[in-house]
C-alpha cells in the first residue's frame, strides 16, 4: 500500500488528522453517496484505535455528510435533488447577508486581500487541464469567500457559514458531474467581480443581491437531474 499522505502530519493530534483526511475525501467526492465507510478499514489505514475514527465520524455527521448507523457502521449521506435545491436557496440568502455586512464593515487591507484572491481565480483560466482547474477553483473559491466572511467581523456568521460551505462542496462534487464548474470559471469569477465591486463601494444592497444570485446559480448544476433522482 502506498505511504498515506497523512503521515507527513504526524505532529498533529491523530483525531484531527483522521477528521481532516476523511472530510477532504467526502468533500471531493472520493466516497460515492450512499456508500458504506468501514470503521475497521479506516482504523487499519490510519493505524489508530476506534475512538478517533468515531470522533471524526460524529463531527462529519454534524456537518451532514455522513450518517452513523447503529450496529452497521457509517455511510455517506444521501439527499434528494429537491433537498439540494432547497439548500442552495437558503445558503444564498445567508451568504447574501454576510456580503451585505462585509460591504459596511470591510477594511482597506481586506479589500486588497479580496482583490488578490479574485486574481488567483482569474489566473486559473490559463490552466489547460480541466481537472486542475476544477480542483484549483474549489480551494480558491473558498479562499475568496473566506475573505468576505472576515470582512463581516461576525464569528456567528462565519462559523455557521463554514458548515454550509462544506455541504455546498459535498453536493457539487458528488452531484455536479465530472469536474464541476471547471468550464464556468469566467462566469463564476465575473460574479465575484460584481460582488467585490459592490463591497468596495460600500453598497450593501447590491452586495447582498449579487451574492445571493451567485450562490443560488449552483442550482442549475442539478436542473437536468430528474426530480426523483438523488445525490
Amino acid at each position: 500500500m502506498p505511504e498515506p499522505a497523512f503521515t507527513a502530519r504526524s505532529g498533529q493530534r491523530l483525531g484531527k488528522v483522521v477528521l481532516d483526511e476523511l472530510r477532504e475525501r467526502l468533500l471531493s467526492g472520493h466516497y460515492p453517496v450512499g456508500s458504506r465507510i468501514s470503521i475497521e478499514e479506516v482504523k487499519a489505514e490510519f493505524g489508530v484505535s476506534k475512538q478517533p475514527v468515531m470522533d471524526a465520524m460524529r463531527r462529519l455527521e454534524a456537518i451532514g455528510i455522513v450518517e452513523i448507523v447503529p450496529q452497521s457502521g457509517c455511510r455517506v449521506t444521501h439527499y434528494s435533488v429537491q433537498e439540494i435545491k432547497d439548500f442552495f436557496n437558503l445558503f444564498g440568502r445567508f451568504e447574501g447577508e454576510i456580503a451585505a455586512a462585509a460591504a459596511s464593515r470591510r477594511s482597506d487591507a481586506q479589500l486588497a486581500e479580496m482583490d488578490a484572491a479574485w486574481q488567483e481565480i482569474e489566473d486559473l483560466k490559463e490552466l489547460a487541464d480541466p481537472e486542475e482547474r476544477s480542483h484549483g477553483y474549489r480551494f480558491l473559491n473558498r479562499k475568496f469567500h473566506l475573505v468576505i466572511h472576515r470582512m463581516s467581523h461576525s464569528r456567528v456568521m462565519a462559523d455557521l457559514s463554514g458548515r454550509m460551505w462544506d455541504l455546498s462542496d459535498f453536493f457539487i462534487n458528488n452531484s455536479g458531474g465530472p469536474r464541476p464548474l471547471s468550464d464556468s470559471l469566467h462566469d463564476r469569477n465575473r460574479d465575484h467581480d460584481v460582488i467585490r465591486t459592490a463591497i468596495r463601494s460600500g453598497n450593501a444592497d447590491i452586495a447582498r443581491v449579487a451574492m445571493q444570485s451567485h450562490i443560488v446559480s449552483n442550482v442549475a448544476i442539478f436542473e437536468s437531474t430528474p426530480s426523483s433522482a438523488t445525490c
